[in-house]
């Protein structure tokens, strides 16, 4: 069953869940910005859990006066509870809660884990726990700009059917717009998030210091508007936004490219040349490389390659 578009069919009254206390278990950069969300949305935080000195001070500014108790006190108090925790850690805390009665029948258990679905949640589910999973795609900062920025945010939903308009319900009034993503995907889902986001964080500060390298004194000044237009571009075009020395075939800037960061950055060479032939096989599939040209380019991007063995 294809559940509603909330841009076009809102959610009615009566399929919105009831007012609820809500936990957070796991106080890191995520849990405190979605339990601030659903408290905008009416509903009441009443306990989290944090173990660091950084997770502490971020419950006490994202979510002041609610108390920080143990993660069986979370649950034991809130009737939604929010486990905020690393992918890894994940399982076994799910089971622990089981192990040791924490788990209230009729309790929704919600992750955010972008790798998991609701199979992560089963022995919750044999608890008697209502399970969601809902992954925001957004990066946080574990400042209350997070709760802004989760306005238009699209969140990876998985639920069982008959939770699936709590699980939409509970996205909009975050302020976010549910994409179902079936559990077997759920793995492909994140990947290709992190492709996009996590690796886009480390090839901008890899390109910020090789310009303060270059002798740029402000990287961030002169990538911001070129970063942003290139993102944009390639959001509204795809491929056909590709340009650059790989997608015309320009073999000598590239190897100039390679030889500079092999005497600058040699940390930085093996990264160039994975993505210089990801976009060349690109460009070249979508009649961007002409055929004639690519075979110097891939000729220089081997060559490259076997030196940095």
């Amino acid at each position: 069953m294809t559940p509603p578009n909330p841009r076009s069919e809102p959610i009615d009254p009566k399929d919105r869940p009831a007012r609820l206390t809500v936990g957070v278990v796991g106080a890191g950069r995520v849990g405190p910005a979605l339990a601030a969300s659903l408290q905008l949305a009416g509903h009441r935080p009443v306990a989290v859990s944090g173990v660091s000195d950084s997770s502490v001070r971020r419950a006490a500014t994202m979510l002041p006066d609610v108390p920080l108790v143990t993660p069986a006190e979370v649950l034991a108090r809130a009737d939604l509870v929010l486990l905020t925790v690393p992918d890894d850690v994940l399982p076994g805390l799910v089971e622990g809660f089981v192990e040791t009665g924490s788990i209230r029948p009729g309790q929704l258990l919600v992750h955010t884990s972008g790798r998991f679905g609701t199979k992560v949640l089963d022995p919750a589910l044999r608890a008697g726990a209502l399970p969601l999973a809902l992954h925001p795609a957004m990066t946080f900062t574990g400042t209350p700009v997070d709760v802004q920025r989760l306005a238009g945010c699209s969140f990876g939903v998985t639920a069982p059917e008959e939770l699936r308009l709590a699980a939409e319900a509970l996205v909009i009034e975050m302020g976010g717009e549910p994409e179902w993503i079936a559990e077997e995907n759920r793995a492909l889902y994140h990947a290709a998030l992190a492709l996009g986001a996590n690796h886009l964080v480390t090839l901008v500060a890899e390109a910020m210091e090789l310009l303060r390298d270059a002798g740029v004194a402000a990287p961030d000044r002169m990538l911001g508007p070129l970063l942003g237009a290139a993102l944009d571009n390639a959001l509204r075009s795809g491929d056909a936004a590709l340009t650059g020395p790989v997608a015309r075939g320009d073999a000598g800037t590239v190897a100039a490219h390679v030889s500079e960061l092999r005497k600058h950055a040699p940390q930085t060479v093996a990264g160039y040349l994975a993505m210089a032939r990801a976009t060349a096989d690109r460009a070249l599939a979508h009649g961007l490389l002409k055929p004639e040209l690519a075979e110097d380019l891939l000729g220089v991007l081997a060559t490259g390659s076997e030196e940095t063995r």
